[in-house]
């Protein structure tokens, strides 16, 4: 598979730092997008050891017999348990970081990470930031939030409109930094020609529905031009949040 890529992340209209951090690195194949939690400096802290740490991690593992930070899970592949290592040795990093400086303390950090080995491509998450696969015209949502509300959506105590209005919307049930282990959702798909991937942080998701990321990205051939548009789309919606945007598309070879 050949594909394009970009990324770009911006402060939003109403946040004076930007705590986001991304990776688009097309040698390793890796795309990276983390939003930090904790206010000011701790957060941009935490999100860009999340991102440098596992960019390293992955970089090293691929050129060398480096050993894999807890468990193998065997029913993924190596790509797969490459990256849930690179994110493991992240979250114990930020969280001895943060019991060690006061200024740090309670730091975190969301992530949502894509390694792509031939037409396979392989996705961990932990926390809020998303990624979609555009497919045919229609948008799907490989992750789940790990949140209060998704939570009671599951449950059946809200629903996905009430949701929206809630509170508690921007409350995580997982971080990297915030405990000495976790847990990491793994998950493989198939790539397709023409597949478009996109990595995000929710400062996107709260401020521009599914339909209009899909139809943006759609009307798009450049990636760079598509994530441009997305922020700019955000931020006339009020941009209320750091947003982060790193888009991936996929061409089979020879088209």
């Amino acid at each position: 598979m050949k594909f394009l890529s970009a990324g770009q992340s911006d402060k939003g209209v109403s946040r004076q730092n930007n705590e986001d951090n991304f990776c688009v690195d097309e040698d390793l194949r890796l795309f990276i997008v983390a939003d930090g939690l904790g206010g000011a400096v701790a957060g941009e802290v935490a999100s860009r050891m999340a991102v440098d740490i596992i960019r390293d991690y992955v970089k090293r593992s691929s050129t060398m017999n480096e050993p894999f930070v807890g468990d193998y899970d065997k029913r993924f592949s190596g790509a797969s348990n490459r990256i849930a290592s690179g994110i493991r040795l992240a979250n114990q990093a930020i969280y001895e970081a943060s019991q060690s400086n006061v200024k740090w303390r309670g730091m975190g950090t969301t992530v949502a990470a894509a390694l792509l080995d031939g037409s396979k491509m392989s996705i961990a998450h932990a926390g809020d930031s998303r990624i979609y696969l555009i497919r045919a015209s229609s948008i799907v949502q490989l992750t789940d939030d790990h949140s209060i509300v998704s939570e009671q959506i599951k449950s059946g105590l809200l629903t996905k409109e009430e949701a929206e209005g809630s509170e508690s919307r921007n409350i995580i049930t997982r971080a990297l930094g915030t405990t000495s282990s976790m847990d990491i959702d793994l998950d493989e798909i198939d790539l397709m020609d023409a597949d478009r991937v996109v990595l995000c942080s929710d400062g996107l998701t709260t401020m521009v529905s599914d339909n209009v990321i899909l139809s943006t990205v759609a009307a798009s051939d450049e990636p760079g031009s598509a994530c441009g548009a997305l922020i700019d789309i955000a931020n006339k919606n009020g941009g209320k949040d750091n947003i982060t945007v790193a888009l991936v598309y996929v061409f089979a070879d020879g088209s």
